[in-house]
Parts: C-alpha cells; sequence; structure tokens
C-alpha cells in the first residue's frame, strides 16, 4: 500500500494537444498512460504521430471523468499522467546562459504559464521562480504555456532575496520591471549576462530587493493604469533580447 502511494506522487497530470505534444517532443521525462475519449478527439489524432509506437496505457473515458482529473473543462479531451516536471538543481552559469527570468510573487498559473511561453519564444534560456509567495509548475500553468515550459531549464529558489543573492553572484545584471520611478526601458542599453525580474501581479517586486539591481519602467498612458503581467513579461523579454543581441 505504501509502495503504491510512493508511485503514485511521483506522477503528474499535463492536459491538453499542445502540452502533451510539446511533452513528448522534450523527451525529459516519462510517460505512463494516456486517458481520452471515444469517439476520439481531434486532439488526439494530433498527438498521436508523436506517441511512443507502444504506449504502456490508453484510458478510455467520459468526458466528465477528463474534468475531474484536470480540475478543469479545458483539456481539450486528452490527458497525460506523466513523471514529475524536471526543475534544474542549482542557479544558472552565466557564461552558458546569458538571458535568464526571475518571477518574484506571480500567483496565477495562467500568467505564469503565458510568460514562460514568452520566454522560451524570444530565446530566454533559463527560469528562476520563488518557492515562497509564487507558483509553481502545475498542469494549468503547463498548459497555459503552450507546453513550452518542458524545453525551459526551470530553477526554484526558496525565496525572491536568496534568488537575487545567488544571481548577483553568479555575475547577473538584474532589470527590475516596476510601475514607475523606473529607467525608461525602451532607452536602456541593456548589459549581459542578462536577468528580468518581474513581480506579482498585485504588489510588484518585494521592495527589499530593489536595490540588487536597476529599475525599469515600461512606458504606459496614464499612471493609473498597468499592463496585465503577462502582457509587460513578454513586451521586456522581447525588448531586453533584442536590445542586447544588437549591442553584442
Amino acid at each position: 500500500m505504501k509502495k503504491n502511494k510512493k508511485k503514485q506522487q511521483a506522477m503528474e497530470l499535463i492536459f491538453g494537444a499542445h502540452s502533451i505534444i510539446e511533452f513528448l517532443k522534450a523527451k525529459k521525462r516519462k510517460l505512463y498512460s494516456i486517458y481520452t475519449t471515444k469517439p476520439l478527439p481531434k486532439s488526439y489524432k494530433r498527438v498521436e504521430k508523436y506517441l511512443p509506437k507502444k504506449v504502456a496505457n490508453i484510458q478510455y473515458v467520459s468526458r466528465n471523468v477528463l474534468d475531474r482529473m484536470a480540475g478543469s473543462s479545458d483539456h481539450m479531451g486528452i490527458i497525460a499522467l506523466v513523471s514529475p516536471f524536471q526543475y534544474s538543481s542549482k542557479i544558472f552559469d552565466s557564461n552558458k546562459k546569458e538571458f535568464v527570468l526571475l518571477l518574484d510573487g506571480v500567483k496565477d498559473v495562467r500568467n505564469l504559464g503565458a510568460i514562460l511561453r514568452s520566454a522560451y519564444c524570444t530565446g530566454f534560456q533559463g527560469v528562476v521562480l520563488c518557492k515562497k509567495g509564487g507558483a509553481l509548475i502545475t498542469a494549468a500553468a503547463h498548459k497555459a504555456s503552450a507546453g513550452l515550459a518542458e524545453h525551459l531549464d526551470i530553477y526554484i529558489s526558496p525565496s525572491i532575496e536568496h534568488a537575487t543573492n545567488e544571481l548577483n553572484k553568479a555575475g547577473y545584471n538584474l532589470y527590475m520591471a516596476v510601475l514607475d520611478n523606473g529607467k525608461d526601458a525602451t532607452k536602456i542599453n541593456y548589459k549581459k549576462p542578462i536577468c528580468l525580474v518581474i513581480g506579482s501581479e498585485e504588489k510588484g517586486i518585494s521592495k527589499n530587493v530593489q536595490d540588487k539591481g536597476t529599475l525599469i519602467t515600461l512606458p504606459q498612458r496614464s499612471a493609473d493604469i498597468s499592463y496585465n503581467a503577462s502582457v509587460a513579461a513578454g513586451i521586456l523579454l522581447f525588448l531586453l533580447r533584442q536590445k542586447a543581441s544588437l549591442l553584442s
């Protein structure tokens, strides 16, 4: 009984065609089972060509069962039971990864997933998440990333204080996105290796670490509005990557 419980804890769900396809393409962890419906949904046919020749276990269940398993109806008719997400065991080497992202207290898993998707698309090579106060990689976050989280090196730091200290020691130049009182993000000459820091949806970057890097602000129409965290992150990820690359 204890052995079975331990095995269950060593598995997790991912759902949706994009998530499962990127999981299969990455070949970083193990597939245990596929859950889908009969007749087969279109999403299964998209996933099928990436599946290994011998899938250990395909379970045909009702859509209601899939809803309960995923805790959502947004599974596109297909769920995979897989081994846990593999996080990096140590902070990144700034000589090998020149562009990394640090998230401070981003709690919404959909925002987290969207930011990870943008990080991958813009060529950022590593992401640091903070265990204290922030979301980690869940099935919903994985789906919101369109499965692209699977291709990123992601490290978990105990806290934002620990993360900024580690990144500074590793030689990264931290650029911290704040709502106001930062330098105009479009007019800075960014110096590699770069770490972009994005704060929480409500409070932004923790005040006690804002002296660890350069504060930057995206221009906006007026001071009483703000970008969504994932939108701001997407703009800044692209901006920093392009401006730093032009200078290299």
